[in-house]
């Protein structure tokens, strides 16, 4: 991933209001150091982030990002965003993206031990080349999340359903995939419920209606997933948000894993059973997800 771009955010209170936050972002050397080696994100993984989307320098569905931001930062008990100043740094980080696709990367830390707290910045990267996965479909296998669906409820300090920097047993399951011979992975719970991938969202076709697991079983509520529900909604499909079992992937008419960069990649086959691909159809919709979305 090559870095273009970075910026400090000092970060402001959740109330403040104003109508410039520049003396509060400092563009810096995406190649130089720039952390404390006390830095909580760094030392255990405390802080949340979000990836944005940006294609021809347009960041995508940047409120929803926004607005999981503070979802996660309430889940984790951080200083709530001001989000004023979080929509300016995009637009400051946007207009550094190139023709084609970046992503921009919001990060807020709890901070150095021991103060200063909390720390924030944001990051403009070129985007992976996807074209394959969009076009060609994903192979995934079903892995044990190794909680059952009650367990959000039951020990909210697991911070399930923030999106965490904690992020080591989603690349551990990604590479558990690959050792199976797969592309990537799908969730469930140890009590056989559907939840989604390690780094997208869920969505199954059931004929002419479209689901995925519905939030409260310590699912990161997708923004993608939530923009496409939209526009199929617009194209007259019914959406639902259900609790399914396991077999529902399987039984599917057709299946996707939906996440901000990758977009919509089609799953080909889980646990080796083949799975109904529908490319022209992901081709719509990757066609819409890569239209300006605001």
């Amino acid at each position: 991933m090559a870095w273009r771009f970075a910026l400090l955010i000092e970060p402001a209170a959740s109330d403040e209001s104003r109508a410039d936050f520049a003396d509060t972002l400092t563009p810096i050397d995406p190649s130089a150091p720039a952390l404390s080696i006390g830095e909580l994100s760094t030392q255990r993984g405390d802080g949340i982030f979000e990836s944005i989307g940006v294609v021809d320098a347009h960041p995508q569905e940047v409120q929803a990002h926004l607005e999981r931001l503070a979802h996660s930062a309430r889940v984790c008990d951080l200083p709530a965003p001001n989000l004023a100043q979080w929509a300016q740094a995009v637009s400051v980080a946007a207009a550094q993206c190139p023709p084609g696709e970046c992503v921009i990367k919001l990060i807020l830390s709890r901070g150095v031990e021991h103060g200063p707290a909390p720390t924030a910045w944001v990051t403009v990267a070129s985007a992976a080349d996807n074209t394959a996965a969009r076009e060609n479909g994903v192979r995934v296998v079903v892995l044990d999340r190794g909680f059952d669906s009650g367990a959000p409820a039951r020990a909210p300090w697991l911070l399930l359903g923030a999106k965490t920097l904690s992020y080591a047993p989603n690349m551990a399951a990604l590479r558990e995939a690959r050792r199976r011979g797969a592309d990537d992975a799908v969730f469930v719970s140890s009590d056989g419920v559907l939840l989604e991938g390690p780094t997208s969202s869920l969505v199954l076709r059931q004929g002419d209606r479209f689901v995925t697991p519905a939030p409260g079983a310590g699912i990161l509520h997708g923004t993608t997933q939530l923009s496409l529900f939209a526009h199929l909604e617009d194209r007259g499909f019914e959406t639902a948000y259900e609790t399914l079992p396991t077999a529902a992937l399987f039984e599917a008419d057709a299946a996707w894993l939906v996440s901000s960069v990758r977009l919509a990649a089609g799953i080909t086959a889980v646990d080796d059973a083949p799975l109904p691909y529908d490319a022209a159809f992901t081709r719509e919709l990757n066609d819409y997800l890569l239209s300006p979305r605001s």
